[in-house]
């Protein structure tokens, strides 16, 4: 690392949010960035910060960037730098990692936050919409692993991997299946590479998937005035709140652990939730299970003989 990229980022250890423009992933740029992060928000959407007026601008509208998050942050004192990137393009997302590490000397945290969403029966979700999510969601987060494979390389291997992915649970698919097919695969995902970091011995990483309990304020809830859905609704900050929480447990703790923004919070101590309720005083109702069905079985490490294509490959040259 060369001495004046250590001195930019103050020592700090470097958080990528990707989708850190606006909702939740803004909460979790600003609240990684006021615990001593050097924080890269990376989205779309830009814009002129300094000409947002009002400014802040509604969290939860085309209003917030990339750019007014980073003048947030940095009014807060903290430390921030804005990438623009197209999450659907492979090597825009390999270009936003590889910028990263130029210029602040290291990749610590990789937060995937960015999302495509259409909630509809398989019949009325059309092709271009069904291969939007899958670039935005699955494929966004499988580049932005591959592209840091070689930095974390080079940095021993010690990093962490925050993925916004479901617990896997057959009613998550209903009436919403194309979409799941992504976030569901985002969980797998979790759990296949978190068993690739312990064949490999790499002891220092860890990926974690998180997912809220209950609903979290978005631009779409923002439309229902009903005190009936306010009172539902939980702040974002329970969000990153957790993923703190989850960046300050053991690696082995949290390797390819799929949870909950409030069951986490539950284990690590919080009992008062009643600060996270949008209208306070209320008790926002559980969308998620109350438990989750296990994935592991009996021959869990029964792999039989094992298999590996980059081998076979190169036999055949």
């Amino acid at each position: 690392m060369l001495p004046d990229v250590r001195m930019k980022r103050n020592g700090k250890k470097v958080a990528l949010v990707v989708g850190g423009s606006r909702g939740i992933g803004r909460q979790i740029a600003i609240d990684l960035a006021k615990s001593d992060y050097y924080v890269v928000v990376v989205a779309k959407t830009t814009s002129d910060a300094y000409k947002t007026d009002p400014f802040p601008p509604d969290p939860n509208s085309s209003q917030s960037t990339i750019n007014t998050v980073v003048r947030e942050i940095k009014e807060a004192g903290d430390d921030a730098l804005a990438l623009p990137v197209d999450v659907r393009d492979p090597a825009s997302v390999a270009n936003i990692v590889d910028e990263t590490v130029r210029q602040l000397g290291s990749l610590d945290v990789l937060v995937y936050n960015s999302g495509a969403i259409w909630w509809a029966s398989v019949e009325h979700t059309p092709m271009n919409r069904f291969q939007l999510m899958q670039r935005v969601n699955i494929e966004g987060l499988y580049g932005s692993i591959q592209a840091a494979f070689p930095h974390w390389n080079r940095q021993g291997w010690n990093a962490r991997i925050i993925v916004v992915s479901p617990p896997i649970y057959s009613r998550f698919f209903r009436g919403k299946t194309a979409y799941a097919v992504g976030k569901v695969g985002m969980s797998v995902l979790t759990k296949g590479l978190a068993m690739d970091f312990v064949r490999q011995g790499r002891t220092n990483m860890a990926i974690t998937s998180i997912w809220p309990a209950s609903a979290i304020e978005s631009a779409a809830t923002r439309k229902h005035r009903d005190p009936s859905v306010q009172q539902d609704l939980r702040r974002p900050t329970i969000f990153s709140d957790a993923i703190l929480a989850m960046l300050k447990a053991p690696p082995g703790d949290v390797n390819g652990l799929i949870d909950t923004d409030e069951d986490f919070l539950r284990k690590w101590g919080v009992t008062d939730f009643f600060k996270y309720s949008v209208v306070p005083g209320s008790t926002p109702r559980r969308i998620m299970p109350a438990k989750f069905p296990k994935l592991e079985v009996a021959e869990q490490e029964d792999e039989g003989q094992r298999m590996d294509s980059t081998k076979l490959t190169k036999s055949k040259l």
